[in-house]
């Protein structure tokens, strides 16, 4: 199975490029997000991405699809689980940046939701029902522009706001569990690891 590919852009289109590694050239579905980050690409330049990968018998040509991130790769994974949302539906789906939609679904935001492309306010319910609970890290996926920066100072204050104004802790409450998750793991020095870590403790309990 492809996970991950790195190569040179040789052609790009409004919803795929095609991608030269070791002289393979792979042809790439890039969801809209995915896609508006590859703007300032052009033939030749390098582009690496985290491949979702797909053969099935009714599709026995494979399927990828890329995605910047591995934490967009797998939110990626969890929408297609959801009851009439397939692979392509989805690609065409993912119009807005993700950590908007992981919060609507946490949030049970279903009028955001039907904002995507091709969902309607039946399917929305569909993904809240089946996703509500699942989405807290995703909530935190910064813009892939942001991921070469420094980390922000105030990714602590980052992650209790989130706690408190998406997903209803109180702010006592959420203090207190970044403080557990920091004590645990001082590595963690972005939202996205500090997230996990604030949840990873929170479920061992």
């Amino acid at each position: 199975m492809i996970g991950y590919l790195k190569g040179t852009l040789l052609k790009k289109e409004a919803d795929r490029i095609l991608l030269l590694v070791n002289d393979v050239g792979y042809e790439i579905l890039l969801p809209t997000v995915v896609m508006e980050t590859l703007a300032t690409k052009r033939h030749g330049d390098d582009v690496a991405l985290y491949i979702f990968y797909q053969q099935t018998e009714r599709l026995p040509k494979p399927l990828l699809i890329g995605f910047n991130l591995e934490a967009e790769r797998e939110f990626f994974q969890y929408f297609v689980s959801v009851e009439d949302i397939g692979p392509l539906k989805a690609v065409k789906a993912l119009n807005i940046p993700i950590r908007d939609i992981a919060r609507a679904i946490e949030t049970g935001d279903v009028a955001k939701l039907t904002e995507l492309k091709g969902i309607g306010k039946r399917t929305a319910q569909k993904i809240v029902a089946t996703l509500g609970g699942k989405m807290e890290k995703f909530a935190l996926i910064r813009r892939p522009e942001a991921e070469a920066a420094l980390p922000d100072p105030d990714f602590i204050k980052q992650v209790i706001e989130v706690l408190t104004e998406q997903l209803g802790h109180k702010p006592a409450e959420a203090k207190r569990m970044v403080a557990e998750a920091m004590a645990r793991n001082p590595a963690a020095k972005t939202p996205e690891s500090l997230f996990e870590e604030v949840y990873r403790g929170e479920i061992a309990k």
